[in-house]
């Protein structure tokens, strides 16, 4: 084999094995993790005891969003949907967090199977009236938006324990209260499965693609 025979040879090779990594890497970004703690649960079936692994999904919950109007996980029936955490006097992240929660919204603002939670985690100040004010002043509204408030130790034990990011009272933070940057994505099933962080373009950026890919999981 010459040398310009050798050149394109290797060349063809190249650049099909380049196609087959990017071919895998979409298929790739396709697949998403369940993420949480697994459950072992044993039951009996014809006489023996089988462990069966359960995937962590969010508990059930009774909040209330900026209409007065009752929020739970049927709320999401049908929909998958991204969660986070927050206060509205927060004087940090948390408008930077809006303000890409807001790219989020716009980008599947016409999409009835994508929808937004945001919980209160200062529910003795952030009332229902003021939840209304604070999503009129976003130019945002229900029910693609919730911003939801109720008892203050059932949204951090929600926090804590179902979305698993940090939601509580700290008189040490500016403000007065500690909460994770995170955006959760939800699937249909309750199920988490990504993690973003919040205030970085460039993962709200990547939420808002693994959305359009999850939701095409479940046109296969």
């Amino acid at each position: 084999m010459n040398t310009f025979k050798s050149i394109l040879f290797f060349t063809l090779i190249s650049l099909t094995l380049a196609a087959c990594g990017l071919e895998n890497q979409k298929n790739k970004k396709a697949e998403f993790p369940v993420l949480g703690r697994k459950q072992y649960v044993e039951k009996i079936v014809d006489g023996k005891t089988v462990t069966d692994t359960v995937d962590h999904t969010i508990p059930d919950y009774k909040l209330v969003n900026q209409d007065s109007n009752w929020v739970t996980p049927e709320t999401f029936e049908g929909k998958v949907y991204v969660a986070d955490f927050f206060f509205t006097s927060c004087p940090t992240i948390c408008p930077t967090m809006k303000k890409e929660m807001l790219r989020v919204y716009e980008a599947y603002k016409e999409n009835d199977e994508v929808a937004i939670i945001s919980h209160t985690i200062d529910p003795e100040y952030d009332t229902v009236a003021l939840l209304k004010d604070f999503a009129e002043k976003l130019d945002v509204e229900a029910p693609k938006w919730h911003f939801v408030t109720g008892e203050k130790e059932d949204i951090y034990e929600l926090g804590q324990k179902g979305y698993m990011v940090t939601a509580m009272e700290d008189e040490n933070e500016v403000g007065g209260f500690l909460h994770s940057g995170a955006f959760l994505l939800v699937d249909k099933e309750r199920k988490i499965r990504g993690v973003y962080d919040g205030t970085r373009s460039e993962e709200v950026d990547k939420l808002i693609t693994d959305i359009e890919l999850l939701l095409a999981t479940y046109d296969e």
